[in-house]
């Protein structure tokens, strides 16, 4: 089970490390042909903010992961010690069924020699008190024998109490555990589920440039540039405008997802007075205008959706350009409740 969960929380790794909020959504404020100097400032100082957000969110991922290996070794070691437990428990009640059949054969003994003493009453004295005194002996050997055993009962009755805390320790972790197993189970269904129905929606669209598939609990669905832009441009075409719309109408009804749009580019650089001037604003606007069709085309909430641009720094084929340039819409389910579970464990 262990091990299971190791697998599962690895992948949730993977995912905190692209959740950050990108910044980039104010920079379509530098689209406008009148940047202030104020302006820019107040931009640069969101970039900041953004940032230390993401930094923020890193630290947490780690912080969810230590504490995940914590839970691990902890009931590693509590197993270890109901291995322990269980083989001293053994050997303890092996050696208080000894002690009884000594004891039992001291008590008759014991009654053997008072039946004994009681016959030699008569006989003289000097024989009687070798026979007391031996009688004397047993009483004496037989009341360190009821010690050692009260010794041994109070010894193993506090291991019993030690082994059951144990065992329902060891029983409440797994149920810790198997939690985070079923809640990242369900997580995996919904995206597959996600997947599934957003390659039946694109399905026309499939040897076009544009592919869907899941990893990590998110939905990536990838356009080529070639399906939305003409060279150079932020507009998307009627064409690329239809899939889009398809893709805003298959998951407008979806609850608790975030949806990041993130523009790329190839290396050709754009040297150029006018908007866009780089590929850094390239790769933003066309997220934003995807943004915007998206919002606009369907009942999807503004809110749940972040624009970005990558530039050319993300490729996916360093001997294919066209595949460099693209728009990824990245569908991630809310991980909150998860997150809940394993800051309550």
């Amino acid at each position: 089970m262990t091990a299971r969960f190791s697998r599962t929380l690895a992948i949730k790794q993977n995912e905190m490390k692209t959740l950050s909020i990108p910044f980039y959504l104010l920079m379509m404020a530098l689209v406008t042909s009148c940047v202030t100097a104020r302006k820019f400032e107040e931009l640069q100082t969101r970039k900041t903010q953004v940032e230390s957000e993401n930094e923020s969110l890193k630290t947490k991922n780690e912080q969810l992961n230590a504490q995940v290996k914590e839970q691990q070794s902890l009931a590693d070691v509590q197993a270890k010690m109901l291995a322990e437990l269980q083989a001293d428990t053994t050997d303890l009640g092996k050696q208080y069924r000894q002690i009884k059949v000594q004891y039992d054969k001291i008590n008759e003994l014991s009654d053997i020699l008072g039946n004994k003493s009681n016959e030699l009453l008569g006989l003289a004295s000097d024989e009687n008190k070798k026979l007391m005194a031996e009688l004397d002996a047993t009483r004496i050997a037989l009341q360190k024998k009821e010690d050692a055993l009260k010794v041994l009962e109070k010894t193993l009755n506090e291991k019993e109490t030690s082994l059951t805390q144990l065992n329902t320790d060891l029983k409440t972790r797994e149920q810790r555990l198997k939690e985070l197993e079923d809640m990242i189970a369900q997580q995996e269904a919904a995206s597959n589920a996600l997947k599934q129905k957003v390659s039946g929606a694109l399905l026309s669209f499939k040897d076009k440039g544009l592919t869907v598939e899941e990893r990590n609990g998110k939905v990536y669905v990838n356009m080529e540039a070639k399906l939305l832009f003409a060279s150079g441009s932020t507009k998307v075409e009627d064409n690329g405008k239809k899939a889009l719309i398809d893709l805003a109408k298959a998951i407008e009804n979806e609850a608790d997802m975030e949806i990041v749009v993130e523009g790329h580019t190839d290396t050709d650089k754009i040297s150029s007075t006018t908007i866009p001037r780089d590929n850094w604003e390239l790769s933003v606007l066309r997220a934003t205008e995807v943004v915007k069709i998206l919002t606009t085309n369907s009942k999807l909430q503004p809110k749940t959706l972040s624009a970005s641009g990558r530039s050319e720094y993300i490729p996916v084929d360093a001997a294919d350009k066209a595949k460099n340039r693209r728009i990824e819409i990245i569908l991630s389910p809310k991980l909150d409740e998860l997150y809940k579970l394993i800051e309550g464990n």
